[in-house]
């Protein structure tokens, strides 16, 4: 294996990271903005108020999008082991 194949897997593999994670951080990302506007705006400073929305939130997406997730890990998988033959020799 040349580090240029090397290289290629580990940049595919950290896009397919950035991939699957992103629902769940626009999700949060967009919980905690709404809760810190809602929160600043009716002058609630609860601790929970922030964090058991954003909870229920990336919950629901990850119920929403987890088949979608494996399905991308297991073809991502699936594709490196194919690639093993080509990459010894």
């Amino acid at each position: 294996m040349t580090e240029t194949q090397a290289i290629e897997i580990v940049s595919e593999a950290i896009w397919i990271a950035a991939r699957i994670s992103a629902p769940i951080l626009v999700t949060a990302i967009a919980v905690g903005v709404a809760v810190g506007l809602l929160q600043s705006v009716t002058q609630l400073q609860e601790q929970t108020l922030s964090f058991v929305p954003k909870f229920i939130a990336v919950g629901a997406v990850i119920v929403i999008s987890g088949s979608w997730m494996i399905q991308q890990m297991v073809a991502y998988t699936i594709q490196l082991y194919d690639s093993i033959p080509g990459l010894l020799g």
